[in-house]
């Protein structure tokens, strides 16, 4: 079972979406996003091309700079959204979307230094929430941080 977060986390969703055919109907989408789950450290680059997710990989936050935006939240916010999605079997309910999260956070989910790279977020937000959304078709096992309570792993089984 892949652990949130890591690279094979977000390889099994590359790898999901890249054989859905509804995501090809969603339309084409050429963006590298950048994933930061701020108070683990976390950084990875996602890199959507054409019809397909093409790569996946960790960089640091100096990295996120090859972005061309970047989706930020802590742990627990990354989480929530994760077992949201699974719960409501493959979609977000309303306070759970990518959309909403930008506007719902104190501080912007999407970020970005270059306003129009920033807008790439609004102009293939459908095809990231799909990306997003595969999370309800696979296994998960989310890796705590911190102390000994939450160092404990929770499994979510694959619906």
């Amino acid at each position: 079972m892949p652990v949130f977060p890591s690279v094979e986390w977000f390889d099994a969703l590359r790898d999901l979406v890249n054989h859905d055919p509804s995501y090809v109907h969603i339309g084409t989408c050429d963006a590298v996003v950048g994933i930061h789950i701020s108070d683990l450290h976390r950084c990875y680059l996602v890199t959507f091309e054409v019809f397909e997710c093409s790569e996946v990989r960790e960089t640091n936050a100096e990295g996120l700079a090859q972005a061309d935006f970047w989706l930020e939240m802590d742990y627990a916010g990354w989480r929530d959204m994760i077992e949201n999605i699974r719960a409501t079997n493959g979609h977000p309910d309303s306070r759970h979307s990518l959309n909403t999260l930008n506007y719902a956070l104190a501080e912007p989910f999407a970020r970005g230094e270059d306003g129009l790279k920033l807008d790439l977020f609004y102009r293939y937000n459908q095809s990231f929430q799909h990306f997003f959304n595969s999370a309800a078709k696979i296994d998960t096992v989310f890796a705590g941080k911190g102390n000994a309570a939450s160092e404990r792993s929770a499994t979510i089984p694959n619906r």
